[in-house]
């Protein structure tokens, strides 16, 4: 089943008729909640369950947001790419961070205290490190 067909039908077939953007997304908002708190409890197969019932809420949300799926997943696809292209370089006496090979900055590192400060820095931002 291609995937406009999928939000068409469960569009069609959704057990609340709004078309209020906060509504939604609050009830899409309560599935997401509900299957983290089974899985917490350790209900594998209900916080499954909740995560179906999330992917429908997320379907009928982007429907009432008027966003295109398709778009929307290959502007996701995208960004992620972009994601996996940071890098930090770590110097003898400097960082250095690259963003899809262009440099965006850099700091001198004067001890052992810069220089884990800027692990830090790049396992937050997700950059991959590169030590010189």
């Amino acid at each position: 089943m291609e995937l406009k067909e999928a939000v068409k039908l469960i569009w069609e077939n959704r057990k609340y008729a709004t078309d209020d953007p906060k509504e939604v997304l609050s009830h899409l908002n309560e599935e997401v909640a509900e299957s983290l708190k089974a899985l917490l409890r350790g209900e594998e197969e209900r916080a499954k369950n909740e995560l179906e019932d999330a992917l429908s809420c997320i379907f009928i949300a982007l429907k009432v947001m008027d966003v295109d799926i398709e778009k929307a997943i290959n502007h996701q696809i995208i960004q992620m790419k972009k994601r996996n292209e940071k890098i930090m370089i770590l110097k003898k006496d400097k960082v250095e961070i690259y963003v899809e090979g262009t440099l965006k900055g850099g700091w001198s590192v004067w001890g052992e205290d810069d220089e884990k400060e800027a692990l830090k820095i790049a396992k937050e931002f997700g950059c991959k490190i590169i030590k010189e």
